[in-house]
């Protein structure tokens, strides 16, 4: 992921996977329809932060940084380190 257009893209589809409508997103996460609107489609060119924070958070999703080349955070490789010692 490069471009803000491939961000826009990522929130299309957690909200589709989400199974929500962009009303029913925007609502959820406590903004309007217009701004996931114009974040799916960058009708502004930009792209609020808190705002990309909030709609992943009410689609049911977290931002978190992974490096480049590596498909799992961190946290994925405790939770699974964690889970063979319980077992």
């Amino acid at each position: 992921m490069t471009t803000l257009a491939d961000v826009a893209d990522l929130l299309r589809n957690v909200r589709r996977e989400a199974g929500l409508s962009q009303d029913a997103l925007a609502r959820r996460a406590g903004v309007s329809r217009t701004t996931v609107a114009r974040m799916e489609t960058l009708a502004k060119g930009d792209m609020s932060v808190s705002a990309l924070l909030r709609l992943l958070e009410a689609a049911g999703y977290d931002l978190k940084p992974v490096k480049q080349g590596h498909a799992r955070t961190i946290e994925d490789i405790l939770a699974e380190q964690r889970r063979g010692e319980a077992s």
